[in-house]
């Protein structure tokens, strides 16, 4: 795959020729819905089905092996060039393929019922987990039930194994004080693990996922204790364990999101672990990036300092934001899909930017009412930036919240780095 972004004046044919590939595949990989309307800015994904490359004037090997994600060696090799300083316009270069490593992707969804299912089906043969969200722990150590038979089944046609989520918070509760009630009584620990297991044994779920969030500072280890003795019942009937972490950037971070989440001992006790590293950009914040790539680096650092790398799933958002401004304490952000973003660019005229610190497109725009907006939103070029970290850290792999949203560049790149991981169905 190359990522081309749209310049002032191109159109898709022109672009498709310049690449010497159909046009057909590019709407594909994309999901253009009006091929005809392109944006200033967007960033479009290129199945070159690593074939061959034309060399155009300007084009140098350096550069060419960093389109298709190849090294310069390996270029020169199958083409037996000798001065990789002197090539020639014109000249037909063989790709060659691109060495994928193996890699495990979760997707959480937060829909349910037979509604879900065609999602499921769209991506779950690029699933190594799916996760519904979720089963909320109630006061009595009793679960929420969740209609999620009809996706747990379509999981399993494409093999995707699916993992259970509980959770002990909602929309409109942090659930700290209901956290803390389970995790300081053993009686209630040992009720909710049974009542989890009981539910797993149930509907076939190969392991379970841990988001307990906003737990309080003094239950940091009661939190432990509590995911100890999971690990200990789950291993027993061969079940795994992981848990989801808050972002932090080191051990000392204070705030109620961070101080219960003991990054060594997730990673000592549970399997692996999925690092929630999105919502800088929160919707009741200021407009800014959602997961901007230099605050992930950050949260990486930390991570793989105390946490084995192999154990380690880096999170990412599917899906965008629009601010309106000037921004306001407690204004909401509309919520919506990176390509619903892109349709909205072109709705308005507006002209995509790129953030290269953050690694994120973004755009304004001003609406029917003259109020201007500002957007933040995943692109092929962000969707990327998130891949190489994963392949530079040498993490375990990706975790989607959620598979819901529409982003069809997304799928086409991460089959175009990853061999995605498949677990044994049960």
């Amino acid at each position: 795959m190359f990522i081309h972004v749209v310049k002032a004046g191109e159109s898709l044919w022109q672009i498709a020729n310049n690449y010497h590939v159909p046009m057909e595949p590019i709407i594909a990989a994309n999901g253009l819905t009006n091929p005809n309307v392109l944006v200033v800015g967007e960033a479009l994904v290129i199945p070159t089905e690593g074939s061959v490359h034309v060399v155009k004037s300007g084009d140098t090997l350096w550069k060419i092996a960093q389109w298709y994600g190849v090294s310069e060696q390996d270029l020169a090799s199958i083409n037996n060039i000798t001065d990789p300083k002197n090539i020639l316009p014109g000249a037909v270069l063989i790709i060659p393929k691109k060495l994928r490593p193996m890699a495990g992707v979760n997707g959480y969804i937060d829909s349910f019922g037979q509604t879900a299912v065609p999602t499921v089906r769209r991506h779950a043969g690029s699933l190594t987990y799916l996760s519904p969200f979720a089963y909320l722990i109630k006061e009595d150590a009793e679960l929420q039930p969740v209609d999620d038979e009809p996706i747990i089944q379509a999981a399993k046609e494409k093999s995707a194994a699916p993992m259970m989520a509980v959770t002990n918070f909602t929309s409109t509760s942090k659930g700290e004080n209901l956290a803390s009630s389970i995790l300081n009584n053993p009686i209630l620990v040992e009720k909710l693990l049974g009542n989890i297991l009981a539910v797993m044994r149930q509907k076939g779920y190969q392991g379970l996922n841990v988001d307990f969030e906003n737990v309080l500072p003094a239950d940091r280890q009661a939190y432990n204790n509590f995911l100890e003795r999971a690990a200990a019942r789950l291993h027993a009937e061969g079940y795994f364990l992981s848990t989801a972490l808050a972002p932090k950037t080191g051990p000392e971070q204070t705030g109620l999101l961070y101080e219960a989440h003991d990054y060594p001992a997730h990673g000592r006790i549970a399997d692996f672990v999925i690092l929630m590293t999105y919502e800088w950009g929160y919707r009741k914040g200021p407009p800014q990036a959602i997961s901007p790539i230099n605050q992930i680096k950050k949260v990486l650092n930390y991570a793989v300092s105390v946490i084995p790398r192999n154990n380690i799933y880096l999170g990412f958002q599917i899906y965008a934001r629009d601010w309106a401004l000037p921004h306001r304490t407690g204004q909401e952000a509309e919520t919506f899909s990176p390509q619903k973003a892109v349709e909205r660019a072109a709705q308005y005229g507006a002209v995509i930017q790129y953030d290269a610190v953050a690694a994120s497109p973004f755009y304004h725009y001003t609406d029917q009412n003259g109020t201007i907006h500002e957007v933040w939103f995943e692109d092929a070029r962000s969707a990327q930036a998130k891949f190489n970290a994963v392949k530079d850290y040498g993490l375990a792999g990706i975790s989607y919240w959620t598979i819901s949203p529409t982003f069809p560049q997304n799928w086409v790149l991460l089959e175009d780095n990853f061999i995605v991981k498949k677990r044994p169905m049960a």
